[in-house]
């Protein structure tokens, strides 16, 4: 029986985990690796740090398999770039990472160009996506801009190190975050790409998600020859591993932040207020699918600022008991905009901000709010995607480290009036890289033995009424515009 290898390089760490065809198993390793904060509202990370990671956690599944490796899968972290060279494969300098807010100023000059950002991307201006970092490394960092420069994020530079500098290419759902690729008509925009100044010739060659991407070269215990034949960045990856292949299906993952994502079909819908649109996914030979997007930039984090920032607790598991030994906030509001806000307001200059503390306030009422916090941005965003599309979901599948917590799900499910489907696998970003890499191999043969294979663990239904939501969206608009 064949393995799957699927490396999910995230925002903290790399996992790589085996997948079979009859489903996940232990075999898994996890690297973190380094986050670096050089200025106010910069983050990087050390590209070759990444790259030693993924190649540690590779020799240590392989060392446990005795079955041959059909192919590779790679999901990671997106809008996150690199620049580095062609010849000698060293990256210039660090990575900025997609939480970077170092070219905000650079996209409120690009306002008057808006339109023609959102009808050709999907997306709006703001410096979470790559094309204005690409363009702060070509001005800033000390290197030429000739054919040996390579511009990619984080997918390419690990597919160039797999291949052993052969391949230089990315798929769609990670194009279609950089601000400089045509949604529509499939490729890079010379528009956008002149407007940004990043020259289209250092930019990768654009594949479907599913197919072939290159064969790996010998990395100590990874052999030659292994066909690279899945990539996703890791939000669509989520989706496709979520098995959300129907229009109007939605899954959110509650991460560091959580995405919402909507699947809604072949054809590109034009661009709505608030939300993005992006490639889903692309399977070899078959026509594109799209989504509806929110980005909700801090939710996990929130829960990690009171552990590592307030100390109020010792572990994240700890959040849950904790917010339910109250039977409400107390009033209080917690609105996490630690790196401005995403979906659907926009606002990178928005702050972190509480509101309501009495005397009576104890750690029991943040926890409940930080909780709060989480399924109100969720609803935020799933009811203007619903305005978007016109559909309203019926349920919501969800994954990520805070799917673990079922009384955020149950607030969730009363919030949204609509059913939270938790699957027993929650590692979906790294099944949705193996799924698509298994269809380019034919280890599946259809998106229906995917779907057969999704498993429900516990479903959470609407049962009470739900509170709060409009002394949150009060708090939102006083915490917006704070620092300029």
């Amino acid at each position: 029986m064949a393995a799957v290898i699927a490396i999910d390089a995230g925002t903290t760490g790399v996992r790589s985990r085996v997948v079979y065809a009859t489903g996940p198993s232990e075999i898994s390793s996890y690297r973190e690796f380094t986050q670096h904060f050089p200025q106010p509202g910069w983050v990087e990370h050390d590209a070759e740090e990444i790259w030693t990671a993924v190649l540690t956690t590779l020799q240590e599944v392989i060392s446990q398999l005795n079955e041959p490796i059909a192919t590779i899968g790679i999901t990671n972290q997106r809008e996150t770039v690199v620049a580095w060279s062609r010849k000698s494969g060293k990256p210039y300098g660090s990575a900025i990472v997609w939480q970077d807010r170092r070219t905000a100023g650079r996209c409120e000059q690009l306002v008057d160009h808006l339109s023609l950002v959102r009808q050709q991307t999907g997306l709006v201006l703001d410096p979470y996506f790559s094309g204005t970092k690409f363009a702060w490394l070509i001005d800033n960092r000390n290197f030429t801009v000739d054919h040996d420069l390579c511009l990619g994020t984080i997918d390419s530079w690990l597919i160039f190190k797999l291949t052993g500098h052969k391949s230089f290419v990315t798929d769609p759902t990670n194009a279609s975050r950089t601000m400089l690729f045509d949604i529509k008509k499939m490729c890079w925009s010379d528009e956008l790409c002149e407007l940004l100044r990043v020259p289209m010739q250092n930019l990768p060659t654009v594949l479907p998600s599913s197919g072939h991407f290159g064969s790996t070269v010998e990395h100590g215990a990874l052999p030659a020859g292994i066909a690279i034949s899945g990539v996703a960045g890791d939000q669509q990856a989520a989706l496709f591993g979520q098995a959300c292949f129907t229009t109007g299906a939605t899954k959110n993952t509650y991460g560091t932040g959580s995405f919402v994502l909507m699947n809604v079909g072949n054809i590109c819908p034009e661009p709505q207020s608030g939300i993005l649109t992006t490639v889903a996914w692309q399977l070899d030979s078959h026509a594109a699918v799209y989504a509806l997007e929110g980005a909700v930039f801090v939710t996990g984090a929130a829960i990690q600022w009171l552990r590592d920032g307030l100390n109020i607790i010792d572990h994240a598991s700890e959040i849950g008991p904790l917010a339910q030994s109250v039977e409400d906030s107390g009033a209080i509001v917690l609105v996490p905009a630690f790196a401005g806000l995403g979906s659907p307001w926009w606002d990178p200059y928005a702050r972190g901000s509480i509101f309501g503390i009495t005397r009576g306030t104890t750690r029991a009422h943040l926890a409940r709010a930080t909780i709060e916090s989480i399924v109100f941005q969720t609803r935020d965003v799933v009811e203007s995607m619903s305005v978007a599309s016109g559909v309203k979901i019926k349920d919501l599948r969800v994954d990520g480290g805070a799917a673990v917590v079922d009384f955020m799900l149950q607030l969730q499910a009363d919030h949204l009036n609509c059913a939270v489907l938790r699957p027993k696998q929650l590692e979906t970003t790294a099944m949705g890289a193996a799924y698509l890499a298994g269809l380019g191999a034919k280890v599946w043969s259809s998106t229906d033995e995917i779907t057969q294979a999704w498993q429900l663990d516990k479903k959470f239904e609407p049962n009470a009424v739900a509170l709060g939501y409009d002394s949150w969206q009060q708090a939102v608009k006083r915490s917006m515009n704070w620092i300029n």
